[in-house]
C-alpha cells in the first residue's frame, strides 16, 4: 500500500499503489469534482467487506482487482454499513441519554441534559453533512479502466459509450468510483431514452451532469401561466439547462426565444435537445452569465432553490449558495424587460420551510430589484419524498409549494 500518490502531472492528477503484478501508477478521474484520495491499496474478491468498510471510512481508496460483478455487491454491502452506523449511533446517544437520566438526583438535571430537537436548518444541514460523508466513503471503492474506457474486469459491462458521454475520449489507463460509474451508466439512459414532459407530449433528453426535468410541476407552471397580452415576439429563457422551458414556450407560440447558460454541458444539451425537436432556428442558445443582451416582453428563470453550497459539481443546478442566481436575476431584470413585460420566476419555498430563506427575504428582492408581483401562481409538487415520512426532511417537503411568480416593472 503506498500512502501518498504520485505528485500530479498536467490533465487529471495520478494515484499510485502496490497491485499484486508491482507499483501501479494511474490518473484518477472524477467528473464529480472529488478530489483524488491520499491513500490507496488494492483489493479483490477475497477482501472480507468489513475490512473494505474499515479503510473506505478512514479515506482509503480500494482499487478493485477482481470480478466487476462481485465488485457491484461489494458496494452494495457498503452502503449497508454506512446506513447502519447512524442507527447504532443514535442507539448509543440513546442509553447514554438514559444513564445520565438515571444518575441525576433531581428532574431539571436529567431534563437540562436532554438536548432540544433540532431546528429546520440544523436538521438540513446535518442531513447535507451525513449525505455527504456518505458518498465520500462509498466513493473509496475505484476501479481501472484501460484506453478507450474498457474495464480489465472479469464480467465488466461495456461502458465506453456511457463514459465517452461524460469524460470524452480516454487515450490512457484511469481509475474511478464505481459509484461515480453507475451516475454515469444511469445518465447515459437517461439520455437515451428521455424524460416524457406530459405538457408537451415530447421528450426531453437530459446529458449528464445537467439537471433532469423529472419534477414536472414547474414545467407545467410554465406551460399553463397566461402569456403577456399582445402576443409574445421574443423570451429569453436564463439558466436554460435542457432546454425544456425554452421548449414549452416555442410550443406556446412565442416566435423567438434566446435560452442563456454557462454550463458547457448544459449549452451541447439544450441545443441537441432543439435540434432533435426541430426547434434550432427558433431557439437561439447562447453562453452567458444570466442574461443576453438587449430587452424582452418575457423573461423566465428557474434558479436553484435552495441557498446551500453544493458538495460536488452535479449538485450545483440545486444548490446555490447565497441564493446567487436568485438575487441576480432579480436586480437584473428590469434592465431587461421592456416597459409592459413580465419576468416568470419559477420557485419553491422548500427553502423557506428549511429556514435558509424567508418569504420577507424573497419579497425585499423582488422591490429592490424594482418590481412587483402580479399574480402567484401555485401547485404542489408530487414527486416521492414528498409523502415518505422516514425522508429525514419530510416536514419541509410536505408543506412545500412551488410558485409561478409573475413581475413587472414598478
Amino acid at each position: 500500500m503506498m500512502t501518498t500518490p504520485a505528485s500530479p502531472a498536467p490533465g487529471h492528477p495520478v494515484l499510485s499503489w502496490d497491485g499484486p503484478d508491482g507499483p501501479q501508477a494511474v490518473r484518477w478521474r472524477s467528473e464529480n469534482g472529488t478530489a483524488p484520495p491520499k491513500r490507496v491499496v488494492a483489493v479483490d474478491d477475497t477482501t472480507p467487506a468489513d475490512t473494505a468498510y474499515r479503510l473506505a471510512s478512514e479515506g482509503t481508496a480500494l482499487v478493485w482487482q477482481g470480478d466487476f460483478q462481485n465488485a457491484r455487491h461489494l458496494l452494495i454491502a457498503l452502503a449497508r454499513r454506512v446506513d447502519r452506523k447512524p442507527a447504532k449511533i443514535k442507539a448509543r446517544a440513546r442509553a447514554k441519554a438514559r444513564d445520565r437520566a438515571k444518575a441525576a438526583v433531581d428532574t431539571d438535571v436529567a431534563e437540562a441534559a436532554a438536548a432540544p430537537a433540532p431546528t429546520p436548518a440544523q436538521a438540513f444541514h446535518l442531513h447535507r453533512m451525513a449525505q455527504a460523508q456518505r458518498s465520500h466513503t462509498l466513493g473509496m471503492l475505484v476501479i481501472p479502466f484501460d484506453p478507450g474506457h474498457v474495464i480489465p474486469l472479469r464480467r465488466a459491462p461495456d461502458v465506453s459509450t456511457a463514459c465517452e458521454e461524460a469524460y470524452g475520449p480516454a487515450h490512457e489507463p484511469y481509475v474511478a468510483s464505481l459509484r461515480e460509474l453507475l451516475g454515469l451508466i444511469g445518465a447515459h439512459e437517461w439520455r437515451r431514452n428521455g424524460v416524457e414532459i406530459p405538457s408537451m407530449g415530447e421528450r426531453i433528453h437530459p446529458h449528464y451532469g445537467v439537471f433532469a426535468p423529472i419534477r414536472s410541476e414547474y414545467v407545467d407552471l410554465v406551460a399553463e401561466a397566461a402569456l403577456p397580452q399582445g402576443g409574445v415576439p421574443l423570451a429569453f429563457d436564463i439558466g436554460t439547462g435542457t432546454g425544456v422551458l425554452s421548449t414549452v414556450l416555442a410550443r406556446r407560440g412565442v416566435e423567438r426565444i434566446v435560452a442563456t447558460d454557462q454550463d458547457a454541458r448544459a449549452l451541447a444539451c439544450a441545443r441537441e435537445n432543439l435540434a432533435r425537436l426541430g426547434l434550432e432556428r427558433r431557439v437561439q442558445v447562447v453562453d452567458a452569465d444570466l442574461f443576453p443582451a438587449g430587452r424582452a416582453p418575457l423573461v423566465v428563470c428557474n434558479p436553484p432553490w435552495v441557498p446551500a453550497r453544493p458538495s460536488s459539481t452535479l449538485e450545483q443546478a440545486i444548490y446555490d449558495p447565497d441564493s446567487r442566481m436568485l438575487r441576480g436575476f432579480l436586480a437584473g431584470l428590469s434592465s431587461h424587460l421592456t416597459p409592459d413585460g413580465e419576468g416568470w420566476l419559477v420557485l419553491s419555498d422548500l427553502a423557506e420551510h428549511l429556514g435558509l430563506r424567508s418569504r420577507g427575504d424573497l419579497e425585499a428582492m423582488i422591490h429592490a430589484g424594482g418590481l412587483v408581483v402580479v399574480e402567484r401562481i401555485d401547485t404542489r409538487p408530487a414527486h416521492p419524498k414528498a409523502g415518505d415520512p422516514r425522508d429525514p426532511l419530510h416536514a419541509a417537503r410536505a408543506a412545500e409549494v412551488v410558485s409561478l411568480w409573475r413581475l413587472r416593472l414598478r
